[in-house]
């Protein structure tokens, strides 16, 4: 069957891809036999599920991968002490020609330094198949720069907004500061004004008193006549 590639993972997708890699793990096996696996059954490369795991799913099972590595071991240990019982029960010759048997401890230790490996090459891995992943259109491209240049632009007026509020704040602190002065040249010129209409007012009622004053002298000063009963004007003394 040809494999094509898809680009959209539902959850049920990805979902499968981490159980069977736990599964691969526990059983000592290797990723790149988990993706394979996973690619048969989706009918996708084994590139682009690897590149779905370490992009996208990886850093969702920490503790699941370390718990799949920790029952590995063990098994890995139970497995080693079976075999060593089992060696020591029928001992094997050894003859010119063959080489023995490896030890189980070595083998475990080799298993798990090939395990470390293909853990540290995933990423190469995953850089080398990235035509496997799905590729972002144009149209994507163009509507970001679209929507990044919107936003430049609003950024832009937004300052120029800015500015024009700041200029015309300070100038109205100085048309605030201009009528503050007036205000206080003003009240200056109305105490000014006041003082000058005390004084005249003083001035005025002094004048008024002065003309009353030199009306009764000469009220007093005018001489008084009578007129007597032969019809003549008799000058009256004060």
């Amino acid at each position: 069957m040809v494999k094509v590639r898809q680009d959209a993972w539902s959850h049920e997708d990805d979902l499968l891809l981490a159980e069977t890699v736990l599964r691969h793990i526990r059983e000592g096996s290797t990723q790149l036999r988990a993706f394979d696996e996973v690619g048969d059954h989706l009918n996708r490369t084994s590139a682009a599920c690897g590149f779905r795991w370490n992009a996208e799913i990886r850093k969702k099972y920490d503790q699941a991968i370390d718990l799949a590595k920790r029952q590995r071991k063990e098994k890995k240990r139970a497995l080693a002490k079976q075999q060593k019982v089992a060696t020591t029960a029928s001992p094997v010759v050894a003859r010119e020609d063959h080489q023995l048997p490896a030890p189980a401890s070595t083998l475990v230790v080799e298993e798990e330094e090939f395990e470390t490996v293909a853990m540290e090459t995933q990423d190469y891995t995953a850089a080398v198949y990235q035509e496997e992943a799905p590729v972002v259109s144009f149209d994507h491209i163009i509507r970001s720069l679209r929507e990044l240049k919107r936003q430049t632009q609003n950024t832009s007026h937004s300052k120029s907004h800015i500015k024009q509020l700041e200029e015309e704040n300070q100038q109205l602190q100085d048309e605030n500061n201009q009528l503050q002065n007036k205000l206080r040249k003003m009240e200056k010129q109305y105490l000014m004004i006041q003082e000058d209409y005390q004084v005249l007012m003083q001035v005025m009622d002094r004048a008024r008193k002065m003309i009353a004053f030199d009306e009764d002298e000469q009220f007093s000063s005018k001489p008084a006549f009578r007129m007597e009963k032969n019809g003549n004007l008799e000058q009256v003394a004060r």
